[in-house]
């Protein structure tokens, strides 16, 4: 494990940081990987019924199967969504009162993730700036597919941090 001012990385470990001036050291850097994830059918069916959209490529395996992907794919944003999920096996933030998602700047789905299959999110620091009471961290994730020669998800995500 390797500690320099108020940050604490390892390979193997999350990198934790402790109180939002700790951020600005890690601007430029990659912080790391997930671990994998399985994305399965329910998951996929759970997302379905709670945004209204059961379009068929998503939740009809037997038709999905003669459609453009072969079988049925997670939802765009669904992937999206699992982003914070994983992120917090890379990035711990420790001391400070609140974090809020705050948006996206960028979000593609360059390709799909297939039923079945692993994902993992890969996560670097792209910029820190002062708000009042604490910082925006903006943080671009690219999430990928295991064996996937393309990431399923690339995206700009911006969080706010209060001391």
């Amino acid at each position: 494990m390797v500690r320099r001012a108020s940050l604490t990385y390892s390979l193997r470990m999350a990198t934790t940081v402790h109180g939002i001036e700790a951020f600005k050291d890690l601007v430029g850097t990659h912080l790391g990987y997930s671990e994998w994830h399985l994305v399965d059918q329910a998951q996929i069916d759970l997302f379905a019924d709670a945004t209204g959209d059961h379009q068929w490529i998503h939740v009809d395996p037997e038709r999905a199967k003669s459609g453009p992907f072969g079988g049925p794919i997670a939802h765009g944003y669904l992937t999206l969504a699992l982003a914070p999920v994983y992120l917090g096996e890379v990035l711990v933030v420790e001391g400070i009162s609140m974090g809020v998602n705050y948006g996206c700047n960028k979000v593609r789905f360059p390709s799909p993730v297939m039923v079945g299959s692993n994902l993992r999110v890969g996560v670097a620091v792209a910029e820190v700036e002062d708000v009042t009471g604490g910082v925006q961290v903006v943080l671009d994730l690219t999430l990928e597919t295991e064996g996937s020669p393309k990431p399923s998800c690339v995206a700009q995500v911006v969080y706010r941090y209060y001391a």
